[in-house]
């Protein structure tokens, strides 16, 4: 054996380079939507025998493959069966305009329009952790909570042994760290809640390849909490220190959370516990988890939770986005601190500006991720020399992930304006349907718009040509940033 491989070592070589190279870039082929990425993917297996192929085994195929566990899930369809919009009270209250950004809404999501909602906006990490802490508190059937990152911190520990003191009165509690953002505190905060009893797992935290790797490119970037089944929190906000005027001081971290009660709320508890099970292979199921029956009446805002991620929901938040840019006819207000639109979406804020709808965009003067800045950076110059606006606000850091047009819709959540959120990670989202509640999240996004400092061509221009060309280089590595 050992002469015929010293001896055909080269041919045997070759045949597998072969035989590698064209079952990964016929797989490449077939399965990728986009053709830049198909031909980029097949260009790393030509020109890199062996390693490419290793390559997009690693990072080029979707693994997530998630059977739906709604059918499973108790009280499924109450909500669409009695508080599903119907076509007519859109047309009516917002006009056909919107009428068809709930169709488009009602095709790419898996879940309905539903009125009867009440969403209550949390400005600062004390007031949300707070009322997070309040909910938990008078629990008394379940919790689920479901976090990108959830720090060992004194507030994360707070948090932490509310929920293991609610499991010690006989709540049914279920934790979902996500892999990656669990290792952002040593020891993790996993340990702390095991020792008190609560269950808790980490998403995605599989084998790859035989490498004990969390699916680092794919990840759970949710913020859900939904308590008894009738309120739920979700938002931009993660479970950390930072956050709070009282741990962090004058200098603490915004973001934006919100507070829901009505029959989205059943549809935010389906994705966590769809994401849990796909986790830990536990349905939940059972009295603890039922979802009561709602009354109707007194909370008319319409809203639609909107589950995003790289399964059978790829890019819904994309396709969202590029139908309400579409309509829009008078402004659109956006705050991301991670801007970083595909060219699909740029164009899309750039035929609207054209068409003579303000845009404004609003991003962090001081960011926490370095090289995403740069690369955001230079991306701005095609945006502005094209009739949009954009504005570095000033003070701390501002993590808040808003967008309202027109004074009527607003879409809000944890997904980022940026290629991991919109192709990479499992997000969710709210799109709201109100007059009321989008002109608060324009007027929240006009208020820091007062202090903040315009981004203009000319200051972006009159910066150092190596600066600028690091900017770019830096861009190049956008999708993986």
């Amino acid at each position: 054996m050992w002469e015929i491989l010293s001896t055909y070592w080269p041919h045997i070589l070759a045949v597998i380079t072969v035989v590698t190279s064209t079952v990964a870039g016929a797989h490449a082929v077939m399965t990728k939507d986009e053709v830049r990425a198909a031909i980029g993917w097949v260009g790393v297996i030509i020109l890199s025998p062996i390693v490419g192929p290793l390559l997009y085994a690693i990072a080029g195929v979707n693994r997530i493959r998630r059977a739906s566990i709604l059918a499973q899930r108790p009280g499924h369809g109450m909500a669409a069966a009695d508080f599903h919009v119907e076509d007519e009270v859109v047309g009516t209250h917002f006009g056909r305009r919107f009428l068809a950004l709930k169709t488009l809404g009602d095709r790419v999501a898996r879940h309905p329009l539903t009125t009867g909602n009440r969403i209550e906006t949390l400005e600062t990490g004390d007031a949300a952790y707070a009322a997070m802490l309040a909910a938990i508190a008078a629990a008394e059937r379940s919790i689920i909570l479901e976090s990108y990152i959830f720090d060992r911190d004194p507030l994360g520990l707070r948090i932490a042994d509310a929920l293991i003191e609610a499991h010690r009165r006989g709540v049914a509690v279920r934790v979902l760290i996500d892999a990656v953002g669990a290792r952002y505190s040593v020891p993790s905060i996993a340990g702390h809640l095991r020792e008190g009893g609560v269950a808790v797992d980490v998403f995605n935290g599989n084998i790859i390849v035989g490498l004990r790797l969390p699916y680092a490119n794919l990840r759970t970037h949710r913020k859900i909490i939904v308590v008894d089944g009738t309120v739920g929190f979700m938002g931009g906000m993660n479970i950390r220190e930072g956050f709070t005027r009282e741990f962090a001081g004058d200098a603490f971290a915004h973001d934006t959370h919100f507070r829901v009660e009505g029959p989205v709320v059943a549809d935010l508890f389906a994705v966590a516990a769809e994401d849990w099970c796909f986790a830990t292979g536990e349905a939940l199921a059972g009295p603890a988890w039922e979802i009561p029956a709602l009354a109707r009446g007194g909370m008319p805002v319409l809203a639609r939770a909107v589950p995003t991620g790289p399964d059978s929901y790829l890019e819904t938040n994309h396709k969202l986005l590029i139908g309400a840019l579409s309509v829009a006819r008078h402004s659109v207000r956006i705050m991301s601190p991670y801007f970083l639109p595909d060219q699909e979406l740029i164009s899309a804020l750039i035929t609207a500006a054209r068409r003579g709808v303000d845009i404004d965009i609003v991003v962090p003067s001081v960011n926490n991720l370095v090289l995403v800045d740069r690369a955001m950076t230079a991306q701005f110059d095609q945006i502005l020399k094209n009739y949009c606006r954009i504005w570095r606000s000033t003070g701390a850091f501002d993590h808040s992930k808003l967008l309202a047009i027109d004074g009527s819709w607003a879409y809000v959540g944890s997904s980022n304006l940026d290629p991991r959120s919109l192709r990479l990670n499992f997000e969710i989202d709210l799109e709201v349907l109100d007059h009321g509640f989008a002109r608060a999240i324009e007027r929240r996004i006009e208020t820091v718009m007062a202090t903040a400092t315009p981004v203009t061509l000319a200051g972006l221009r009159a910066r150092p040509y190596v600066m600028r060309l690091i900017d770019r280089l830096i861009w190049l590595g956008s999708p993986y940033l």
